[in-house]
């Protein structure tokens, strides 16, 4: 049967008085020890409060200008940035279904009619999503202007967690590499396109394309590993008809 001892209980024997002392004695050099430790960091917060109010004061400084810069300034240019934009995005969706893709391109890029063009708004409005933005179509703008040197500038500078562009863009980073004949460059982007937020619509697109430059770089090994991905992953993409194909290749050693 348990026992307890009622509080005032007095030690019966030379054992329990012991006991008792001891309990003391542990419970005393705790509170000793806690009493130091909190008298210790008192007086290291009295000796330092200066430091800690400086330090204090610059995070709440820091964090005032943040918001007041998002606030003040980049949300207006971000609004200025948009309506500049609008004008460049037509001249580059034109370009898509014209026989002038050229010259719209062009006109796309360095802007018209009294507008800036997708450099234009980079030069001047670079901080903003807009300016983020004009990155993207820039790059595009010079791929489809058989430029791959300004394309890789300007795709490499977009940021972004959006799916669809994001995966866009590295895959036009590769295209730009492949055509330049740099295929080890290529691989590496379109790797990077197809794990991009992995989804049905890009990411077979650019495990074929990744699977075909290691077949041609004699990475059997590596275009395989692409090749059953598609097939195991996206069997209903348009890509996975040709993956039969290329397997065979590339276990064959062609």
């Amino acid at each position: 049967m348990a026992t307890y001892k009622k509080r005032g209980h007095k030690p019966a024997n030379k054992k329990e008085r012991d006991e008792a002392i001891e309990k003391q004695s542990t419970t005393a050099g705790v509170f000793n020890t806690l009493d130091e430790s909190a008298s210790k960091t008192e007086q290291w917060v009295a000796k330092n409060q200066k430091h800690i109010f400086i330090v204090i004061g610059i995070v709440a400084l820091i964090a005032l200008i943040y918001v007041s810069y998002q606030q003040f300034i980049v949300g207006p240019k971000d609004k200025e940035a948009a309506e500049e934009f609008y004008m460049a995005e037509n001249y580059f969706v034109a370009a898509q279904n014209s026989t002038a893709k050229d010259s719209l391109y062009n006109l796309a890029l360095n802007g018209g009619d009294g507008k800036y063009g997708f450099l234009g708004i980079i030069d001047n409005y670079g901080g903003t999503d807009t300016g983020n933005l004009a990155k993207y179509y820039a790059g595009m703008a010079y791929m489809n202007l058989n430029n791959p040197q300004e394309a890789i500038k300007y795709l490499k500078e977009y940021k972004t967690k959006e799916a669809v562009t994001g995966a866009l863009a590295k895959g036009n980073i590769g295209d730009a590499y492949a055509s330049l004949g740099q295929k080890e460059e290529a691989l590496k982007f379109y790797k990077q396109a197809a794990s991009f937020k992995e989804n049905e619509f890009t990411s077979p697109v650019y495990l074929l394309k990744a699977a075909k430059i290691a077949l041609l770089l004699k990475n059997n090994k590596e275009a395989l590993t692409h090749l059953k991905k598609i097939k195991t992953d996206y069997p209903n993409s348009p890509e996975a008809g040709q993956v039969d194909i290329l397997i065979a290749r590339a276990e064959a050693g062609n």
